[in-house]
């Protein structure tokens, strides 16, 4: 699909509008229907946006490290009635200039890239207006949009100049960092492929030169033989892999080869997105309290071997139990070696049962 700015910022094929905010940023709403007014303006006193990120290259490791120093001033942990994600209403003026909204997609006020000399750029994803609610509680039409957004950003953002890979992501809980409690994720266009997309890129092409076929697909059907599955549906699966690295970890893959987001039709998209869902709850089904977790979606970096690439979702928390965390201590950040505290096999049985049993179930 391709999408077409106009003159009034409605974007054509969909239920959508970019408008910029009052320092130059962009912002795109994206609507559960036609017919929303999202013409409200932002009439904050800003700057004008100019980040400034730095890539510095370990030399030892040839990795990229990105430098953002700016960052130490954003937002962290504002009280509900100052949150910058909810709709500006009641005189509050956000991020969001609307009084209400379903899915809005802008540029981060306080980006990890952007801007000379880095280059890329950092969006932040709204999934709902509603403060207290959860990606794990959205409804079905509401995941359309998302998926919506998703694509159409990896689309667009993997068009910019420089853009090497388009990394989706959402981050929830004070445990492992998330600045900001409203339901959020982000999505990082990166001037570089990162180390672990780019170790994953050379492991499949060597599977293939030797023994012919793809990587990723091989490990599906090993998964869906075993007895680590948690959930399938007719296209896609979700499983604990064997290696699973953190004591609660979820993968979902689909079950025919696709590379990234874009290659898959709508309908394929509402599977993923309510498999995705299902396991979000499953993890909250684990303990008497909310499961902090990170997901992301790997997807081939722009302009890559979409034959090596396998698009994957993967979900994990750092929670080992109701009352311990997993921290990565010194063999995990320093020799990057992981060790896990729950065997996968009975990680697999728990989430099982906590998708039938609700909050407790072990």
């Amino acid at each position: 699909m391709t999408v077409d700015t106009r003159e009034d910022g409605t974007l054509d094929g969909d239920a959508q509008r970019a408008v910029r905010l009052a320092d130059g940023r962009e912002l795109i709403y994206f609507d559960d229907g036609p017919g929303h007014d999202r013409s409200a303006r932002d009439r904050r006193d800003l700057p004008p946006f100019a980040p400034s990120s730095q890539l510095r290259l370990d030399p030892l490791l040839d990795e990229w490290v990105i430098v953002a120093a700016h960052r130490q001033h954003r937002t962290n942990l504002p009280a509900a009635d100052a949150c910058p994600l909810c709709p500006s209403a009641g005189g509050r003026r956000t991020e969001i200039p609307a009084p209400g909204y379903h899915v809005v997609t802008f540029e981060n006020r306080y980006p990890s890239l952007g801007g000379p000399p880095a280059g890329g750029r950092c969006e932040v994803v709204c999934f709902t207006d509603e403060h207290g609610s959860s990606f794990s509680a959205l409804p079905d039409r509401r995941l359309a949009t998302v998926a919506r957004a998703w694509t159409h950003r990896t689309r667009e953002l993997s068009r910019l100049p420089g853009v090497r890979y388009v990394f989706v992501f959402e981050n929830r809980g004070d445990e492992i960092g998330a600045t900001l409690q409203h339901p959020h994720g982000q999505i990082y266009a990166y001037p570089f492929v990162p180390s672990r997309v780019a170790r994953a890129a050379e492991v499949a092409r060597r599977y293939r030169e030797e023994r012919g076929g793809c990587l990723p697909c091989a490990v599906v059907a090993a998964e869906r033989a075993g007895g680590r599955v948690v959930a399938e549906t007719g296209r896609f699966v979700a499983f604990v892999p064997e290696a699973a690295r953190w004591p609660f970890e979820v993968h979902i893959h689909p079950l025919r080869h696709a590379a990234s987001l874009p290659d898959l039709a709508e309908d394929e998209q509402a599977e993923l997105m309510a498999l995705y869902r299902d396991v979000l709850r499953r993890f909250e089904g684990l303990f008497e309290r909310p499961a902090p977790y990170m997901a992301h979606l790997d997807q081939a970096p722009v302009g890559g071997d979409a034959g090596l690439a396998h698009l994957s979702m993967r979900v994990f928390t750092p929670r080992r139990a109701a009352d311990k965390l997993k921290y990565l201590a010194a063999s995990e950040s320093g020799a990057g070696a992981f060790i896990n505290d729950v065997l996968p096999e009975d990680a697999a049985r728990m989430l099982r049962v906590a998708g039938s049993s609700g909050p407790g179930a072990v």
